[in-house]
């Protein structure tokens, strides 16, 4: 239970955070392009990963479950705060699925390249 409790709490930094960098994107006009896009796929990356290890994930079994929390998490905040205001059809555009697809990727991406690394280092 208390590793739910902390996954959901990561899920609202994660969702935050990333929230924090689209607005200031937006604000100063660069939200557009595929450098914004890498931006934030770089920086959710990172902050999922700063996840991965507070929660001390070790093994991607483990951390599907949980990113898919975190995912679920954003899909609810998204739901609470942008779909006043957009409207449902927010979910019909295929780059919000893919935002919640990429918060599960990410993380496991991240943790097998890291793992490959370590591995082929100590080989």
């Amino acid at each position: 239970m208390k590793r739910i409790v902390a996954g959901a709490g990561w899920g609202v930094l994660i969702y935050a955070v990333m929230y924090l960098a689209w607005s200031g994107l937006v604000i100063y006009g660069l939200s557009v392009g595929v450098g914004s896009l890498v931006a934030r796929v770089v920086l959710l990356a990172l902050v999922t990963t700063i996840a991965t290890r507070s929660l001390r994930i070790s093994t991607v079994h483990d951390l599907i479950p949980c990113a898919a929390l975190w995912a679920f998490t954003a899909l609810l905040l998204d739901t609470i705060f942008l779909v006043p205001f957009t409207g449902w059809a927010l979910f019909s555009s295929w780059s919000v699925w893919a935002g919640y697809v990429l918060i599960v990727v990410a993380p496991v991406l991240t943790m097998t390249l890291s793992r490959s690394r370590s591995e082929a280092r100590t080989a």
